[in-house]
């Protein structure tokens, strides 16, 4: 099957309702609610620290061919292109441009019952590499290396992301190419439901990127910060990435993030088959059409899915704040989530946990958290006993919910009462072996 290129044209935007009609498309009854999981990471041969391009006989596309045969189908952008996909279901096996590898999982309703399909993921892949002679690693940023050491992976979208975000942001290429994340993504009830939800996994989001801090090193050095991946996002393009204002002032709403989507620059527009790269705003895209033609919804969808918020908004709500990290602390994020906002108590008590910020504030509390992780203190308070509660409530709120949920909260609260960083591990592995593929092996999963 071909994917990406293949465009179908659907309904010409005439106003910015028919946007807001999208949000509220994605409404469901608290009881359809349910959530999923993302979970890239890192491809290195067994013995060396250099990326893994898409070709040759222990590449990602011998990698992606290994496990095609397991009840996958291949997605190709043409039918005489590579395989940039696998999928079976619900469930995607896709390729971030510098070769890290996702699962997008499929909806479930407990976070069990996501967390065992990401074991079981896991488990098939890293059989497949094995026979390559292949690792999966856990870590938020590739510790060794430059931008130019990584190949980049075959898929039309790349090639247009690569040539447009570098006039954005100094470090797109590397988000792009050495960058790692667990991400869960929610449902929301109605409009209000989606405000709470949204402004709450943004405050709250500091605490998350201190918890998965799990990229210290940069180019073999410390970098300074504890997720040097957090810190990446910075210099990637202002207007489609970071935290709304409106998320802090009180005046989120449907309408609040589709104004702030149509004043992002667009990436790319697929037409004729290829990704074309007009210079203007969705906003002017609606008001003046491209050769002719006017702006429709699936260009809108397409849209949605070039932004990068740390709260992001499609269909589902996403949280995006975590690095990449270990099987059991992926399990936990979608654990930490279900707990806090799916149970009505647990999401009052978390509302009530951090002191009402200015977005400016917002900005240092999360320049803190990804600085200094668990350990660092923000308005005279430890990170440490702040995450720490968070995901106390978050047990409360899955002991009223579903108590088998619980369990998978064991290694956040470890990490919490630790006052540690995963970073802080992957810092004292270097310096007691300063051997990049020693310290590869240690993170694997």
């Amino acid at each position: 099957m071909s994917l990406d290129l293949q465009r179908t044209a659907s309904e010409p935007i005439t106003s910015v309702d028919m946007l807001l009609a999208g949000f509220r498309s994605a409404e469901k009854p608290r009881a359809q609610h349910r959530l999923g999981l993302e979970h890239e990471k890192f491809v290195y041969p067994v013995r060396s620290a250099r990326s893994v391009p898409y070709e040759g006989p222990s590449g990602i596309g011998a990698l992606l061919a290994k496990l095609a045969p397991g009840g996958y189908e291949p997605f190709r952008e043409t039918p005489s292109s590579p395989t940039i996909a696998l999928q079976k279901g619900m469930l995607t096996i896709s390729l971030e441009p510098g070769g890290q590898f996702e699962l997008s999982g499929s909806p479930f309703t407990t976070a069990r019952e996501a967390h065992a399909e990401n074991l079981a993921h896991l488990s098939e892949v890293k059989a497949a590499a094995a026979s390559l002679e292949l690792q999966l690693v856990a870590l938020g940023y590739r510790p060794f290396g430059k931008t130019e050491d990584v190949s980049w992976m075959p898929k039309s979208r790349y090639v247009a992301m690569r040539q447009v975000l570098p006039e954005r942001g100094a470090l797109a290429h590397h988000m792009m190419l050495m960058t790692s994340t667990g991400q869960v993504s929610l449902d929301w009830e109605d409009e209000a439901d989606c405000v709470r939800k949204t402004v709450l996994i943004a405050r709250l989001t500091p605490l998350l990127v201190a918890l998965y801090a799990n990229s210290p090193l940069r180019d073999g050095k410390p970098s300074g910060y504890m997720s040097f991946r957090s810190r990446v996002w910075d210099e990637v393009d202002p207007t489609r990435c970071g935290y709304l204002r409106s998320f802090f002032d009180g005046s989120f709403s449907y309408k609040a993030y589709a104004d702030w989507a149509l004043d992002a620059p667009i990436l790319f527009l697929r037409r004729r088959g290829e990704y074309l790269r007009p210079k203007m705003t969705f906003r002017q895209f609606i008001r003046d059409g491209f050769e002719g033609a006017p702006a429709d919804l699936s260009d809108w969808t397409d849209h949605l899915s070039t932004l990068f918020p740390e709260a992001r908004l499609k269909k589902v709500v996403e949280v995006r704040g975590a690095d990449c990290c270990s099987a059991a602390m992926t399990g936990a994020l979608g654990a930490l989530w279900r707990g806090l906002l799916y149970d009505r108590t647990a999401l009052d008590e978390a509302s009530r946990l951090l002191p009402p910020l200015t977005y400016e504030q917002q900005l240092a509390f999360h320049d803190t958290a990804r600085r200094e992780g668990l350990a660092g203190r923000w308005n005279g308070q430890e990170l440490y006993r702040l995450a720490g509660e968070m995901v106390a409530i978050a047990r409360r709120g899955l002991e009223r919910l579903d108590p088998q949920d619980a369990p998978l909260l064991e290694p956040l609260t470890e990490v919490a009462a630790s006052g540690r960083s995963p970073a802080q591990a992957v810092l004292e592995a270097w310096e007691k072996n300063p051997s990049p593929e020693a310290l590869l092996s240690r993170f694997t999963l």
